[in-house]
């Protein structure tokens, strides 16, 4: 089996026929002919005939998600037009024919708490939340009635880098009879890989760490089943909710460098989580990477040796939002975006960004302050990161 950092430069030609260019080309086109009906009707029926429609199947798409299958070690993917839409796909076939329960991480991404809870209303789901730390809590859950459904949990959590437990969370999801969908933008697969460990869907914002370079919006979701990633595309093609060939191409790009610059996020990451916990006006940093963070040995068993993610946040000690405000206006280098997994180091306000839905009592209730940022680690020197952060805290 080759490498991650070959099969990440290599996977996606594999699924083009040969003479193709050296490069995955853009098809733009949203219809393909067939040289007879026989052809035509073989390829209306399977997409793996011959593409014929581009809601259906084309393939640029084809070679992103023949990469990500291969990167996650799946059984196929379905590409999106966004994150959102490809969470919304995986826990949607995840639930198909299960029991009608959703047990859920209760630190997640704010969107995906809105996501679930419009599911759990127009569907009639039992939603339970849950410390996904607390593993006794977590099986609880998954046994009460109805009996199982589907556990969705972040890999490493959306903004604290809190890191599950997967292989025994997965492990309690398949003795409870439920479904696992992980969400692991945060992890890329680099880090760790769901489905080696049992999880039956992957799901990744691929705006982020898989496109790279803050250029495009996408998500993907590999399938442990070929069945489920059949009946994902199928679902897709009746929604038209298909990533569009150039984004495709874009995000086909940024994945074949994926691990290079993963390696190095990661390594300013943790520079940055330790210069940070040294400062007098930091009151807490959130990196599991930190030999004191509660997340240490959990990480360190099942992430990649020596790698702790490319995201932290931290707390400015004694601070509000009008102190945030003032910290963050005064980057020059660190980029204030939210969003994450760029090339450059991004700063992010979660009160009024990624969980701005939430009310101050909800995200306290999570460890969310008002003082809590988030850092989204780029590949820049980390002496000039820490120059940077240096300056605006002096304030």
């Amino acid at each position: 089996m080759p490498s991650l950092e070959t099969l990440a430069v290599h996977a996606s030609l594999a699924a083009l026929p040969p003479g193709t260019p050296s490069s995955p080309p853009i098809v733009t086109a949203s219809a393909w002919t067939q040289p007879d009906l026989e052809t035509l009707d073989a390829a209306l029926g399977d997409a793996a005939q011959g593409f014929v429609y581009a809601r259906n199947a084309a393939p640029t798409q084809a070679a992103f998600e023949a990469a990500l299958t291969a990167l996650e070690a799946g059984a196929g993917a379905a590409a999106y037009a966004s994150g959102m839409a490809a969470l919304h796909g995986a826990l949607q076939q995840a639930l198909a024919g299960a029991p009608p329960k959703l047990v859920v991480a209760a630190e997640l991404y704010g969107a995906t708490q809105t996501l679930v809870k419009q599911l759990a209303a127009q569907q009639g789901l039992a939603l339970r939340r849950v410390n996904i730390r607390d593993l006794a809590e977590v099986e609880a859950a998954l046994q009460a009635a109805p009996a199982g459904g589907v556990l969705l949990c972040e890999a490493l959590s959306n903004p604290l880098c809190h890191v599950a437990d997967l292989p025994a969370l997965i492990a309690l999801a398949r003795a409870a009879g439920a479904r696992t969908v992980v969400d692991a933008t945060f992890a890329t697969p680099y880090l760790l890989q769901p489905l080696t460990l049992g999880a039956d869907f992957v799901a990744h914002s691929a705006t982020k760490y898989i496109g790279g370079h803050g250029d495009v919006l996408a998500g993907v979701v590999v399938a442990a089943q070929a069945a489920d990633a059949a009946a994902l595309r199928q679902a897709r093609a009746t929604l038209g909710s298909n990533l569009s060939p150039f984004d495709a191409y874009l995000a086909l790009r940024g994945l074949r460098t994926l691990p290079l610059r993963v390696r190095e996020q990661n390594r300013n990451a943790h520079g940055l989580a330790a210069w940070l916990a040294a400062h007098p006006r930091v009151a807490a940093v959130h990196y599991s990477g930190l030999p004191s963070s509660a997340d240490h040995a959990v990480a360190a068993r099942i992430l990649r040796p020596g790698c702790f993610g490319a995201m932290l946040a931290f707390d400015l000690a004694g601070a509000g939002r009008a102190e945030v405000f003032t910290f963050m206006q005064r980057l020059q280098v660190i980029q204030r975006l939210a969003t994450l997994g760029d090339v450059a180091t991004l700063a992010s306000y979660p009160a009024i960004a990624s969980h701005r839905a939430l009310t101050p009592e909800q995200r306290a209730a999570l460890g969310i302050g008002d003082g809590c940022v988030r850092i989204s680690a780029g590949i820049e020197a980390l002496a000039d990161l820490t120059a940077d952060l240096a300056q605006a805290l002096a304030a």
